[in-house]
């Protein structure tokens, strides 16, 4: 028999700073250091995983093939300045259609706020580590997306992710009563709390086309190391992961830079990592290389425009879908509707991504788990006991 737990209405994730160190070292708070391995409590985002559908365009595995040379058009010696070699890979975030619509902006704040409430109503500690990750990760990612949303149309965010103001190293959020910075859940939390494992650094979405890729669905506790997977083999096997230079050196992303506090032994420990995912002729280009050199880097923001100038259309959400209220037997205690946070955006979807999206509908009809105990009540994050 299934118990409803809470549900959480929830409408809706930039490379590590270099400067980890004081992160790396930390401890764990305690509030999010126990767990419980038998727990069969579920978080569903299933308002997240609406607004990922409707915003995030899936750009598919990368060819490795470089992009044509950019010419100036008619009238202008302007051109968009971008690297060939990452231009056409991973998957786009539509930035633009948060541009001076406040409400928009307003559903994502409410998406992060809800998220941060949470474990206020449900200690982190009365759930098994999977749902914890998954959680830490879309908490991350949608933090990630509130950041560079009020910086945008701004294409480089080399500045705002390894410089002084780095949007990583501020405590942009206060969890269980806890001031965390995004450095703090990368280096400290999911660090220690999961053994220094690698495929952890691939959910973290950090908003450049050099970074891990933003995904159309939330991170489940359910899945969510086949989901750290896909993302790891997507990045590994792309330009801006790694790329071979010749018989002595072969090179890495700086991504991995960043995150030598994953790689304790830095070259060692990555070349084994990288060589259970790589395909290809770079496999026996890494193989035969001697040193690794950690220097692809792009830093442009992954949204629609830019380089691709030709998709266009705009958010359109649900708004019982993305604003609905909190209901169930924690309804009462947890503050009443969400809907004061600002409705949704509206608007017209593109063809590309109204396809996308009604796909993605009619596949998860069709490979919905066969569990009777997971029918979702209402929308947003759902704790749920079996």
């Amino acid at each position: 028999m299934r118990m409803l737990i809470a549900i959480v209405a929830v409408c809706c994730g930039l490379l590590g700073a270099p400067n980890t160190a004081h992160a790396a070292d930390g401890v764990v708070p305690e509030p999010f250091r126990g767990f419980d391995p038998d727990s069969r409590k579920r978080i569903t985002y299933e308002n997240l995983d609406t607004l990922l559908g409707a915003v995030v365009a899936d750009m598919g595995r990368s060819t490795r093939e470089k992009a044509a040379p950019d010419h100036a058009r008619t009238g202008t010696r302007m051109k968009t300045k971008v690297n060939p070699a990452t231009v056409n890979e991973g998957n786009r975030f539509y930035f633009e259609t948060f541009v001076d619509n406040e409400a928009a902006q307003a559903t994502l704040r409410s998406i992060q706020e809800v998220l941060e409430q949470l474990p206020a109503q449900v200690p982190l500690a009365s759930l098994n580590r999977d749902e914890q990750l998954a959680y830490w990760l879309n908490l991350y990612n949608v933090t990630v997306l509130n950041e560079i949303v009020a910086i945008y149309p701004r294409q480089d965010l080399k500045r705002i992710l390894e410089g002084k103001k780095s949007i990583l190293a501020k405590k942009s959020l206060n969890v269980a009563g806890v001031p965390l910075s995004l450095d703090d859940i990368q280096f400290t939390i999911l660090r220690q709390n999961y053994d220094n494992n690698p495929l952890i650094i691939y959910g973290l979405y950090q908003g450049n086309i050099g970074g891990p890729n933003i995904r159309t669905r939330a991170y489940s506790g359910k899945d969510v190391y086949a989901a750290l997977t896909e993302n790891a083999i997507e990045f590994i096997n792309s330009n801006r992961g790694t790329a071979a230079r010749n018989a002595q050196n072969f090179r890495v992303s700086s991504f991995y830079d960043r995150n030598r506090a994953y790689f304790p032994n830095f070259e060692a420990d990555l070349t084994a990592h990288l060589l259970k995912y790589l395909e290809g002729d770079e496999r026996a280009a890494l193989q035969a290389a001697s040193t690794l050199k950690p220097d692809i880097s792009d830093w442009t923001v992954t949204d629609l425009g830019g380089s691709r100038r030709e998709i266009g259309g705009s958010l359109a959400l649900n708004n019982a879908a993305l604003m609905g209220s909190m209901s169930g037997s924690n309804a009462a205690d947890s503050g009443g509707a969400l809907g004061s946070s600002g409705g949704s955006a509206a608007g017209n979807l593109s063809p590309a991504l109204a396809r996308q999206m009604k796909e993605r509908e009619a596949g998860q009809e069709e490979n919905e788990d066969e569990d009777a105990d997971e029918v979702p009540a209402e929308p947003g994050p759902t704790t749920e006991q079996n």
